[in-house]
């Protein structure tokens, strides 16, 4: 009569071999799906960009160009490069209304409408202005027609009465334009319109 051969033998331990196997695979599954998990911590966005409107085109060393619509200020170039030109900076003849103001104004056009800036830049100089530079600000759309000038500095007080007298509004440079050159900035779109005269 033969003996029935033991059931637990070799084979046994190549399954509990096996289980061991399967459970350390199963926790680095667990670990790297928690490392792939975003953190608890506040990710603050280093690079952060502002997303503002206005301004601005260059002049011969031109002014930095914004990005977007919003009345705070958006991009964070540092100089523009939309196509501007350069006009000598004549006094307004004689008859013209208005003293010269101290503060360079620089007028770009973000309309539609063609010659825009210099039909406003021949306007601002009729009434007293100092306009060495006129062009096209590309950078971004601005809602409304708008005088820009940094705080602080004459150019605030130059900007405001600017703006109350051609019906525009007024507001402080926004980053991507704080290094452009001094002076008020004024970019105008298709609402601008020049006071009625008489």
């Amino acid at each position: 009569m033969s003996t029935p051969e033991p059931t637990g033998g070799p084979a046994r331990p190549a399954r509990i071999a096996g289980i061991v196997l399967l459970a350390v695979a199963a926790i680095a599954l667990v670990m790297g799906v928690i490392s792939l998990l975003p953190s608890s911590g506040g990710g603050n966005n280093a690079g952060g960009t502002s997303t503002t409107p206005p301004p601005a085109t260059t002049t011969t060393s031109g002014p930095a160009k914004p990005t977007t619509t919003t009345p705070a200020p958006t991009t964070t170039t540092s100089k523009p490069a939309a196509t501007t030109t350069t006009t000598s900076a004549t006094q307004p003849p004689a008859g013209g209304g208005g003293n010269p103001q101290s503060e360079p104004v620089r007028v770009y056009n973000n309309g539609t409408i063609p010659h825009l800036a210099e039909q406003a830049a021949n306007d601002f100089r009729s009434a007293g202005y100092t306009v060495p530079t006129v062009g096209n600000y590309s950078q971004g759309i601005i809602g409304t027609s708008t005088v820009y000038f940094r705080p602080g500095t004459a150019e605030e007080a130059e900007a405001n009465a600017l703006a109350a007298a051609f019906h525009m509004r007024s507001m402080p440079r926004f980053d991507g334009i704080q290094q452009a050159d001094p002076g008020v900035i004024v970019i105008v779109t298709n609402d601008y319109s020049p006071p009625k005269k008489g």
